[in-house]
This record gives C-alpha cells, structure tokens and sequence, in this order.
C-alpha cells in the first residue's frame, strides 16, 4: 500500500509585522451617508429641545436630554458625522463653492494669486472642521480658524460670541464663513445676534470698493431646508434681514440638501432700525420652525 503525503501548509512567513503582532493601527469605521444624515439630524433636534426644555426651566426634561446627547455622541460625535459628510469622497467641502465664486468674481478676476504673504486675504473660518479644504489649498487666504470642540491642531477652541472684538480694521477680515453654524444656534434671536456679531469683524474699508465689489463679504451655508421649508423664512425674508445687517447679496445656489449664499457687507446701507419679529410666512404641518428674529 502506497501511502500518498499530503502537501505541507504553506506557512506564513514570520518576517511578516502582521504575522508577529497585531497592527499598531486600525482603519476607522465610515458611516454611510444615510447615518452620517442621521447623527447629525438627531444632534441638531436634541439640541432645539433641549434648548426650549432650559428656556422652560424643565430642569429634569434638560438633564434628561443632556444625558441622551452624551449617549449619541455628543458634540463630539456629531463633529465626526459633520467631517465625514464634507469629506472630499463624498464631495462635501462648502468652501469650494466659496472658491468657485471668488475665481469668476470681477475682484479676482479668476488670476488672483498673493505674491506677497501680507497680500493674503485674510479669512475667519467660524466652526472649522479641518484644516485642508478648499479655501486652505487655495494660497488666497491668511486663514484664522476657530471651534466649540476642535477635531483637528490648528483650530483654535472659541466660541465666536465671545471672541474679542478687533481693536483696529488691521485686527478685521476681509471674508468670514459661517458653513453650516448658524442653524447649530439653537434660538431664533440668538441666531440673529451672531449675524449681527459678525460686522464687526468685517474690513469697513475695503481696497476694493467700487460697484461690483466683493470684500468685506460673508459666507452663509445653511441647510436648504431652513430656507425652502421654514415656516419663518424664505429667500425673500432672509435677503430682507440681512439687508437691515448692511449686507447684499453677492450671489447664491441651492442644491438638494444646501443653500449656499455670499454677502458683501457695505456699513452705509444700514437700517438697524429694522425689526423682523417671528411670523408665520407659509403654513403646513411638513414645516420646519427654523427662524431668524432681529430685534
């Protein structure tokens, strides 16, 4: 009887690191998109009730809510949903559209480039997630970014409502973006007194200040919703408000799930008399309450 061996395993080879130990590293779990919305949607809707429960002075319904924001990952968990979802494989980098209008404006002319740093323009990025997006790529920019909870080292840990106010125009910017921050105010005045607060942080004397102008100017990307859907605001309204603050409209897009916008700031068409109280301007129960109030 012949007796046939079988062929020896193949071993792996033990100059192999991942034979020897585990990999000092390991790849970090992506949400899908559809979890990535849904964080984020739970997130900003925890946050409105647990402002209304504080307004309220409901103290256990707040430490209730409080404790289910921890459980969901909090501030810092939605930051995370919110880097994910402007990831460039998902194609969610905002400042690129803010790129885009600044190359085809008649300021830059789509050729303008610093020869000099101190030529830079200088951009306060309100809520930063990450330091390599568009804006920063581009070379334009002598960029400041800051953050409630910062994800990345060179973002610096402030609120923007209790940042100093510049002591000189040199100490102001020429562009300040607020991508996707102001519908994070939970409160309708508050979210207009950020829009106020943001004047004074802009150039009063730009270089470039005649017809057509882009600087001082604001970027505001807002969920389309809270334009196209809001029981309290709508283009018309939100152009209107925004005027009273002395801010134009430069030009603005809207897509599936963003409304992007780009406001130039010019002082001399200030009305601070104005007030835009919040009133129902479209009904229907698939309403949002989104709303801006001046006062």
């Amino acid at each position: 009887m012949v007796t046939v061996k079988k062929p020896a395993k193949r071993k792996k080879k033990a100059s192999l690191l991942s034979y020897g130990r585990p990999p000092t590293t390991t790849r970090k779990a992506t949400l899908s998109s559809k979890a990535t919305r849904t964080v984020i949607r739970k997130h900003h809707q925890l946050n409105k009730e647990l402002a209304r429960a504080r307004a309220d002075g409901d103290t256990i319904k707040a430490d209730g809510l409080a404790t289910e924001m921890v459980r969901q990952g909090g501030l810092q968990g939605y930051q995370q949903a919110s880097i994910t979802g402007q990831s460039s494989e998902r194609g969610g980098d905002s400042s690129k559209v803010l790129m885009q209008w600044m190359q085809s404006s008649s300021d830059s002319g789509g050729q303008y480039r610093p020869s000099k740093p101190s030529q830079r323009l200088r951009l306060l990025e309100v809520g930063a997630l990450s330091r390599n997006n568009a804006c920063a790529r581009s070379g334009l920019f002598d960029l400041t970014r800051i953050d409630l909870n910062p994800q990345e080292e060179g973002i610096l840990k402030q609120d923007f409502m209790e940042r100093p106010l510049p002591i000189s125009d040199e100490d102001k910017f020429d562009v300040l973006s607020l991508s996707l921050v102001l519908n994070f105010v939970p409160d309708a005045m508050a979210r207009g007194n950020m829009l106020r607060h943001v004047c004074s942080f802009l150039r009063k004397d730009a270089e470039n200040s005649e017809p057509g102008a882009l600087f001082p100017c604001l970027f505001l990307v807002l969920p389309a919703p809270c334009i196209t859907n809001s029981r309290y605001l709508d283009e018309q309204r939100l152009v209107a408000i925004m005027l009273s603050l002395s801010f134009v409209l430069i030009t603005n897009k809207v897509s599936s799930k963003l409304f992007y916008s780009l406001w130039r700031h010019d002082p001399s068409l200030s009305s601070a008399s104005t007030r835009f109280p919040k009133v129902e301007i479209r009904s229907g129960k698939s309403r949002n309450n989104f709303a801006i109030v001046i006062k």
